[in-house]
């Protein structure tokens, strides 16, 4: 009895920590990129995730996809969904932009997904346009009392976090449609051996700036180093198992609606951990595009 109960407790506790750790990754863009290149990072990260992959799927014997078209659909996944998506976060808070803002920027992912469906021909209600009207003004609230200001959201860090925002709702969308259901594990690692394959090239062409594990004073950095391992144990193998187990366990709506806690939660800890400011127009933009999205994502009833 005392076993069922703990197990019960766990799985729901399993939302809040998925909400937790996801948040997380704005905020470890944050303490890693004062010390290296955003894209030489995410090359790092790629590698020392594969290498946790590869033993895990060699011991579990895990399969791997099929056929030659399902690696291909996965690498273009993996491009658009690690790539793409984190080179975009990682840019624009290396360039100066808050995580609170990048994480509602790139939290407007439904409401283009939406507006796609539409245009494709599924129907969206009305309630559910009148959600991405919100959504938008929430965004428009934040948004415009800082761009334009320099720094934090300047056109370039501006589309930086835009680019995220359309390579996660391409690549949602993308594998939606064309990727067949497969073992999580070795579909992370064709993904991330694809996203590695596009980085690394474009790190060692375009970024000058290196990886630095020691301080002037010869001691081990270890706000990079806890911000890789995190990166990596955290980020990469924990919240996308947490995010498979959810699924798994025919709790795929409430994680779709689990995803829009994410920018409420990363400004909190951007507040408490770095002093990003927290006004009442901030709230007020974060709570708009929140009820917005909800109105998109609930389900009729």
């Amino acid at each position: 009895m005392s076993h069922r109960s703990d197990s019960e407790a766990l799985l729901r506790a399993m939302p809040l920590v998925f909400v937790l750790i996801w948040s997380t990754g704005f905020i470890v863009a944050r303490y890693g990129m004062p010390h290296a290149p955003p894209l030489g990072f995410l090359a790092w990260r790629y590698v020392l995730s594969i290498l946790c992959f590869l033993p895990w799927i060699l011991l579990a014997r895990v399969a791997w996809p099929a056929t030659r078209t399902q690696w291909l659909h996965l690498s273009v996944t993996g491009v658009l969904m690690h790539a793409g998506y984190l080179g975009g976060v990682w840019a624009a808070v290396k360039a100066g932009m808050g995580s609170g803002l990048v994480a509602l920027v790139v939290g407007l992912q439904p409401v283009l997904t939406a507006i796609w469906l539409s245009a494709r021909g599924s129907s969206v209600t009305g309630r559910q346009w009148a959600g991405l009207a919100l959504g938008f003004a929430g965004l428009a609230l934040v948004v415009a009392r800082k761009f334009g200001q320099g720094g934090e959201a300047d056109l370039l860090n501006f589309s930086l976090a835009v680019l995220a925002l359309l390579s996660i709702t391409t690549g949602t969308l993308y594998q939606k449609h064309f990727v067949a259901p497969c073992d999580v594990r070795s579909a992370n690692a064709v993904q991330l051996i694809a996203a590695l394959a596009v980085t690394l090239p474009l790190a060692l062409v375009l970024e000058t700036e290196t990886l630095r594990w020691t301080l002037m004073t010869g001691n081990v950095n270890w706000e990079l180093v806890a911000a890789m391992a995190w990166s990596v144990l955290g980020l990469t193998l924990g919240g996308s198992s947490l995010l498979y187990l959810l699924i798994q366990r025919g709790a795929a709506t409430s994680v779709t609606s689990l995803l829009y806690l994410v920018p409420p939660t990363t400004a909190l800890m951007a507040w408490l951990l770095f002093n990003e400011p927290i006004t009442l127009l901030t709230i007020t933009g974060t709570v708009l595009t929140a009820v917005g999205v909800s109105l998109v994502v609930r389900p009729a009833r």
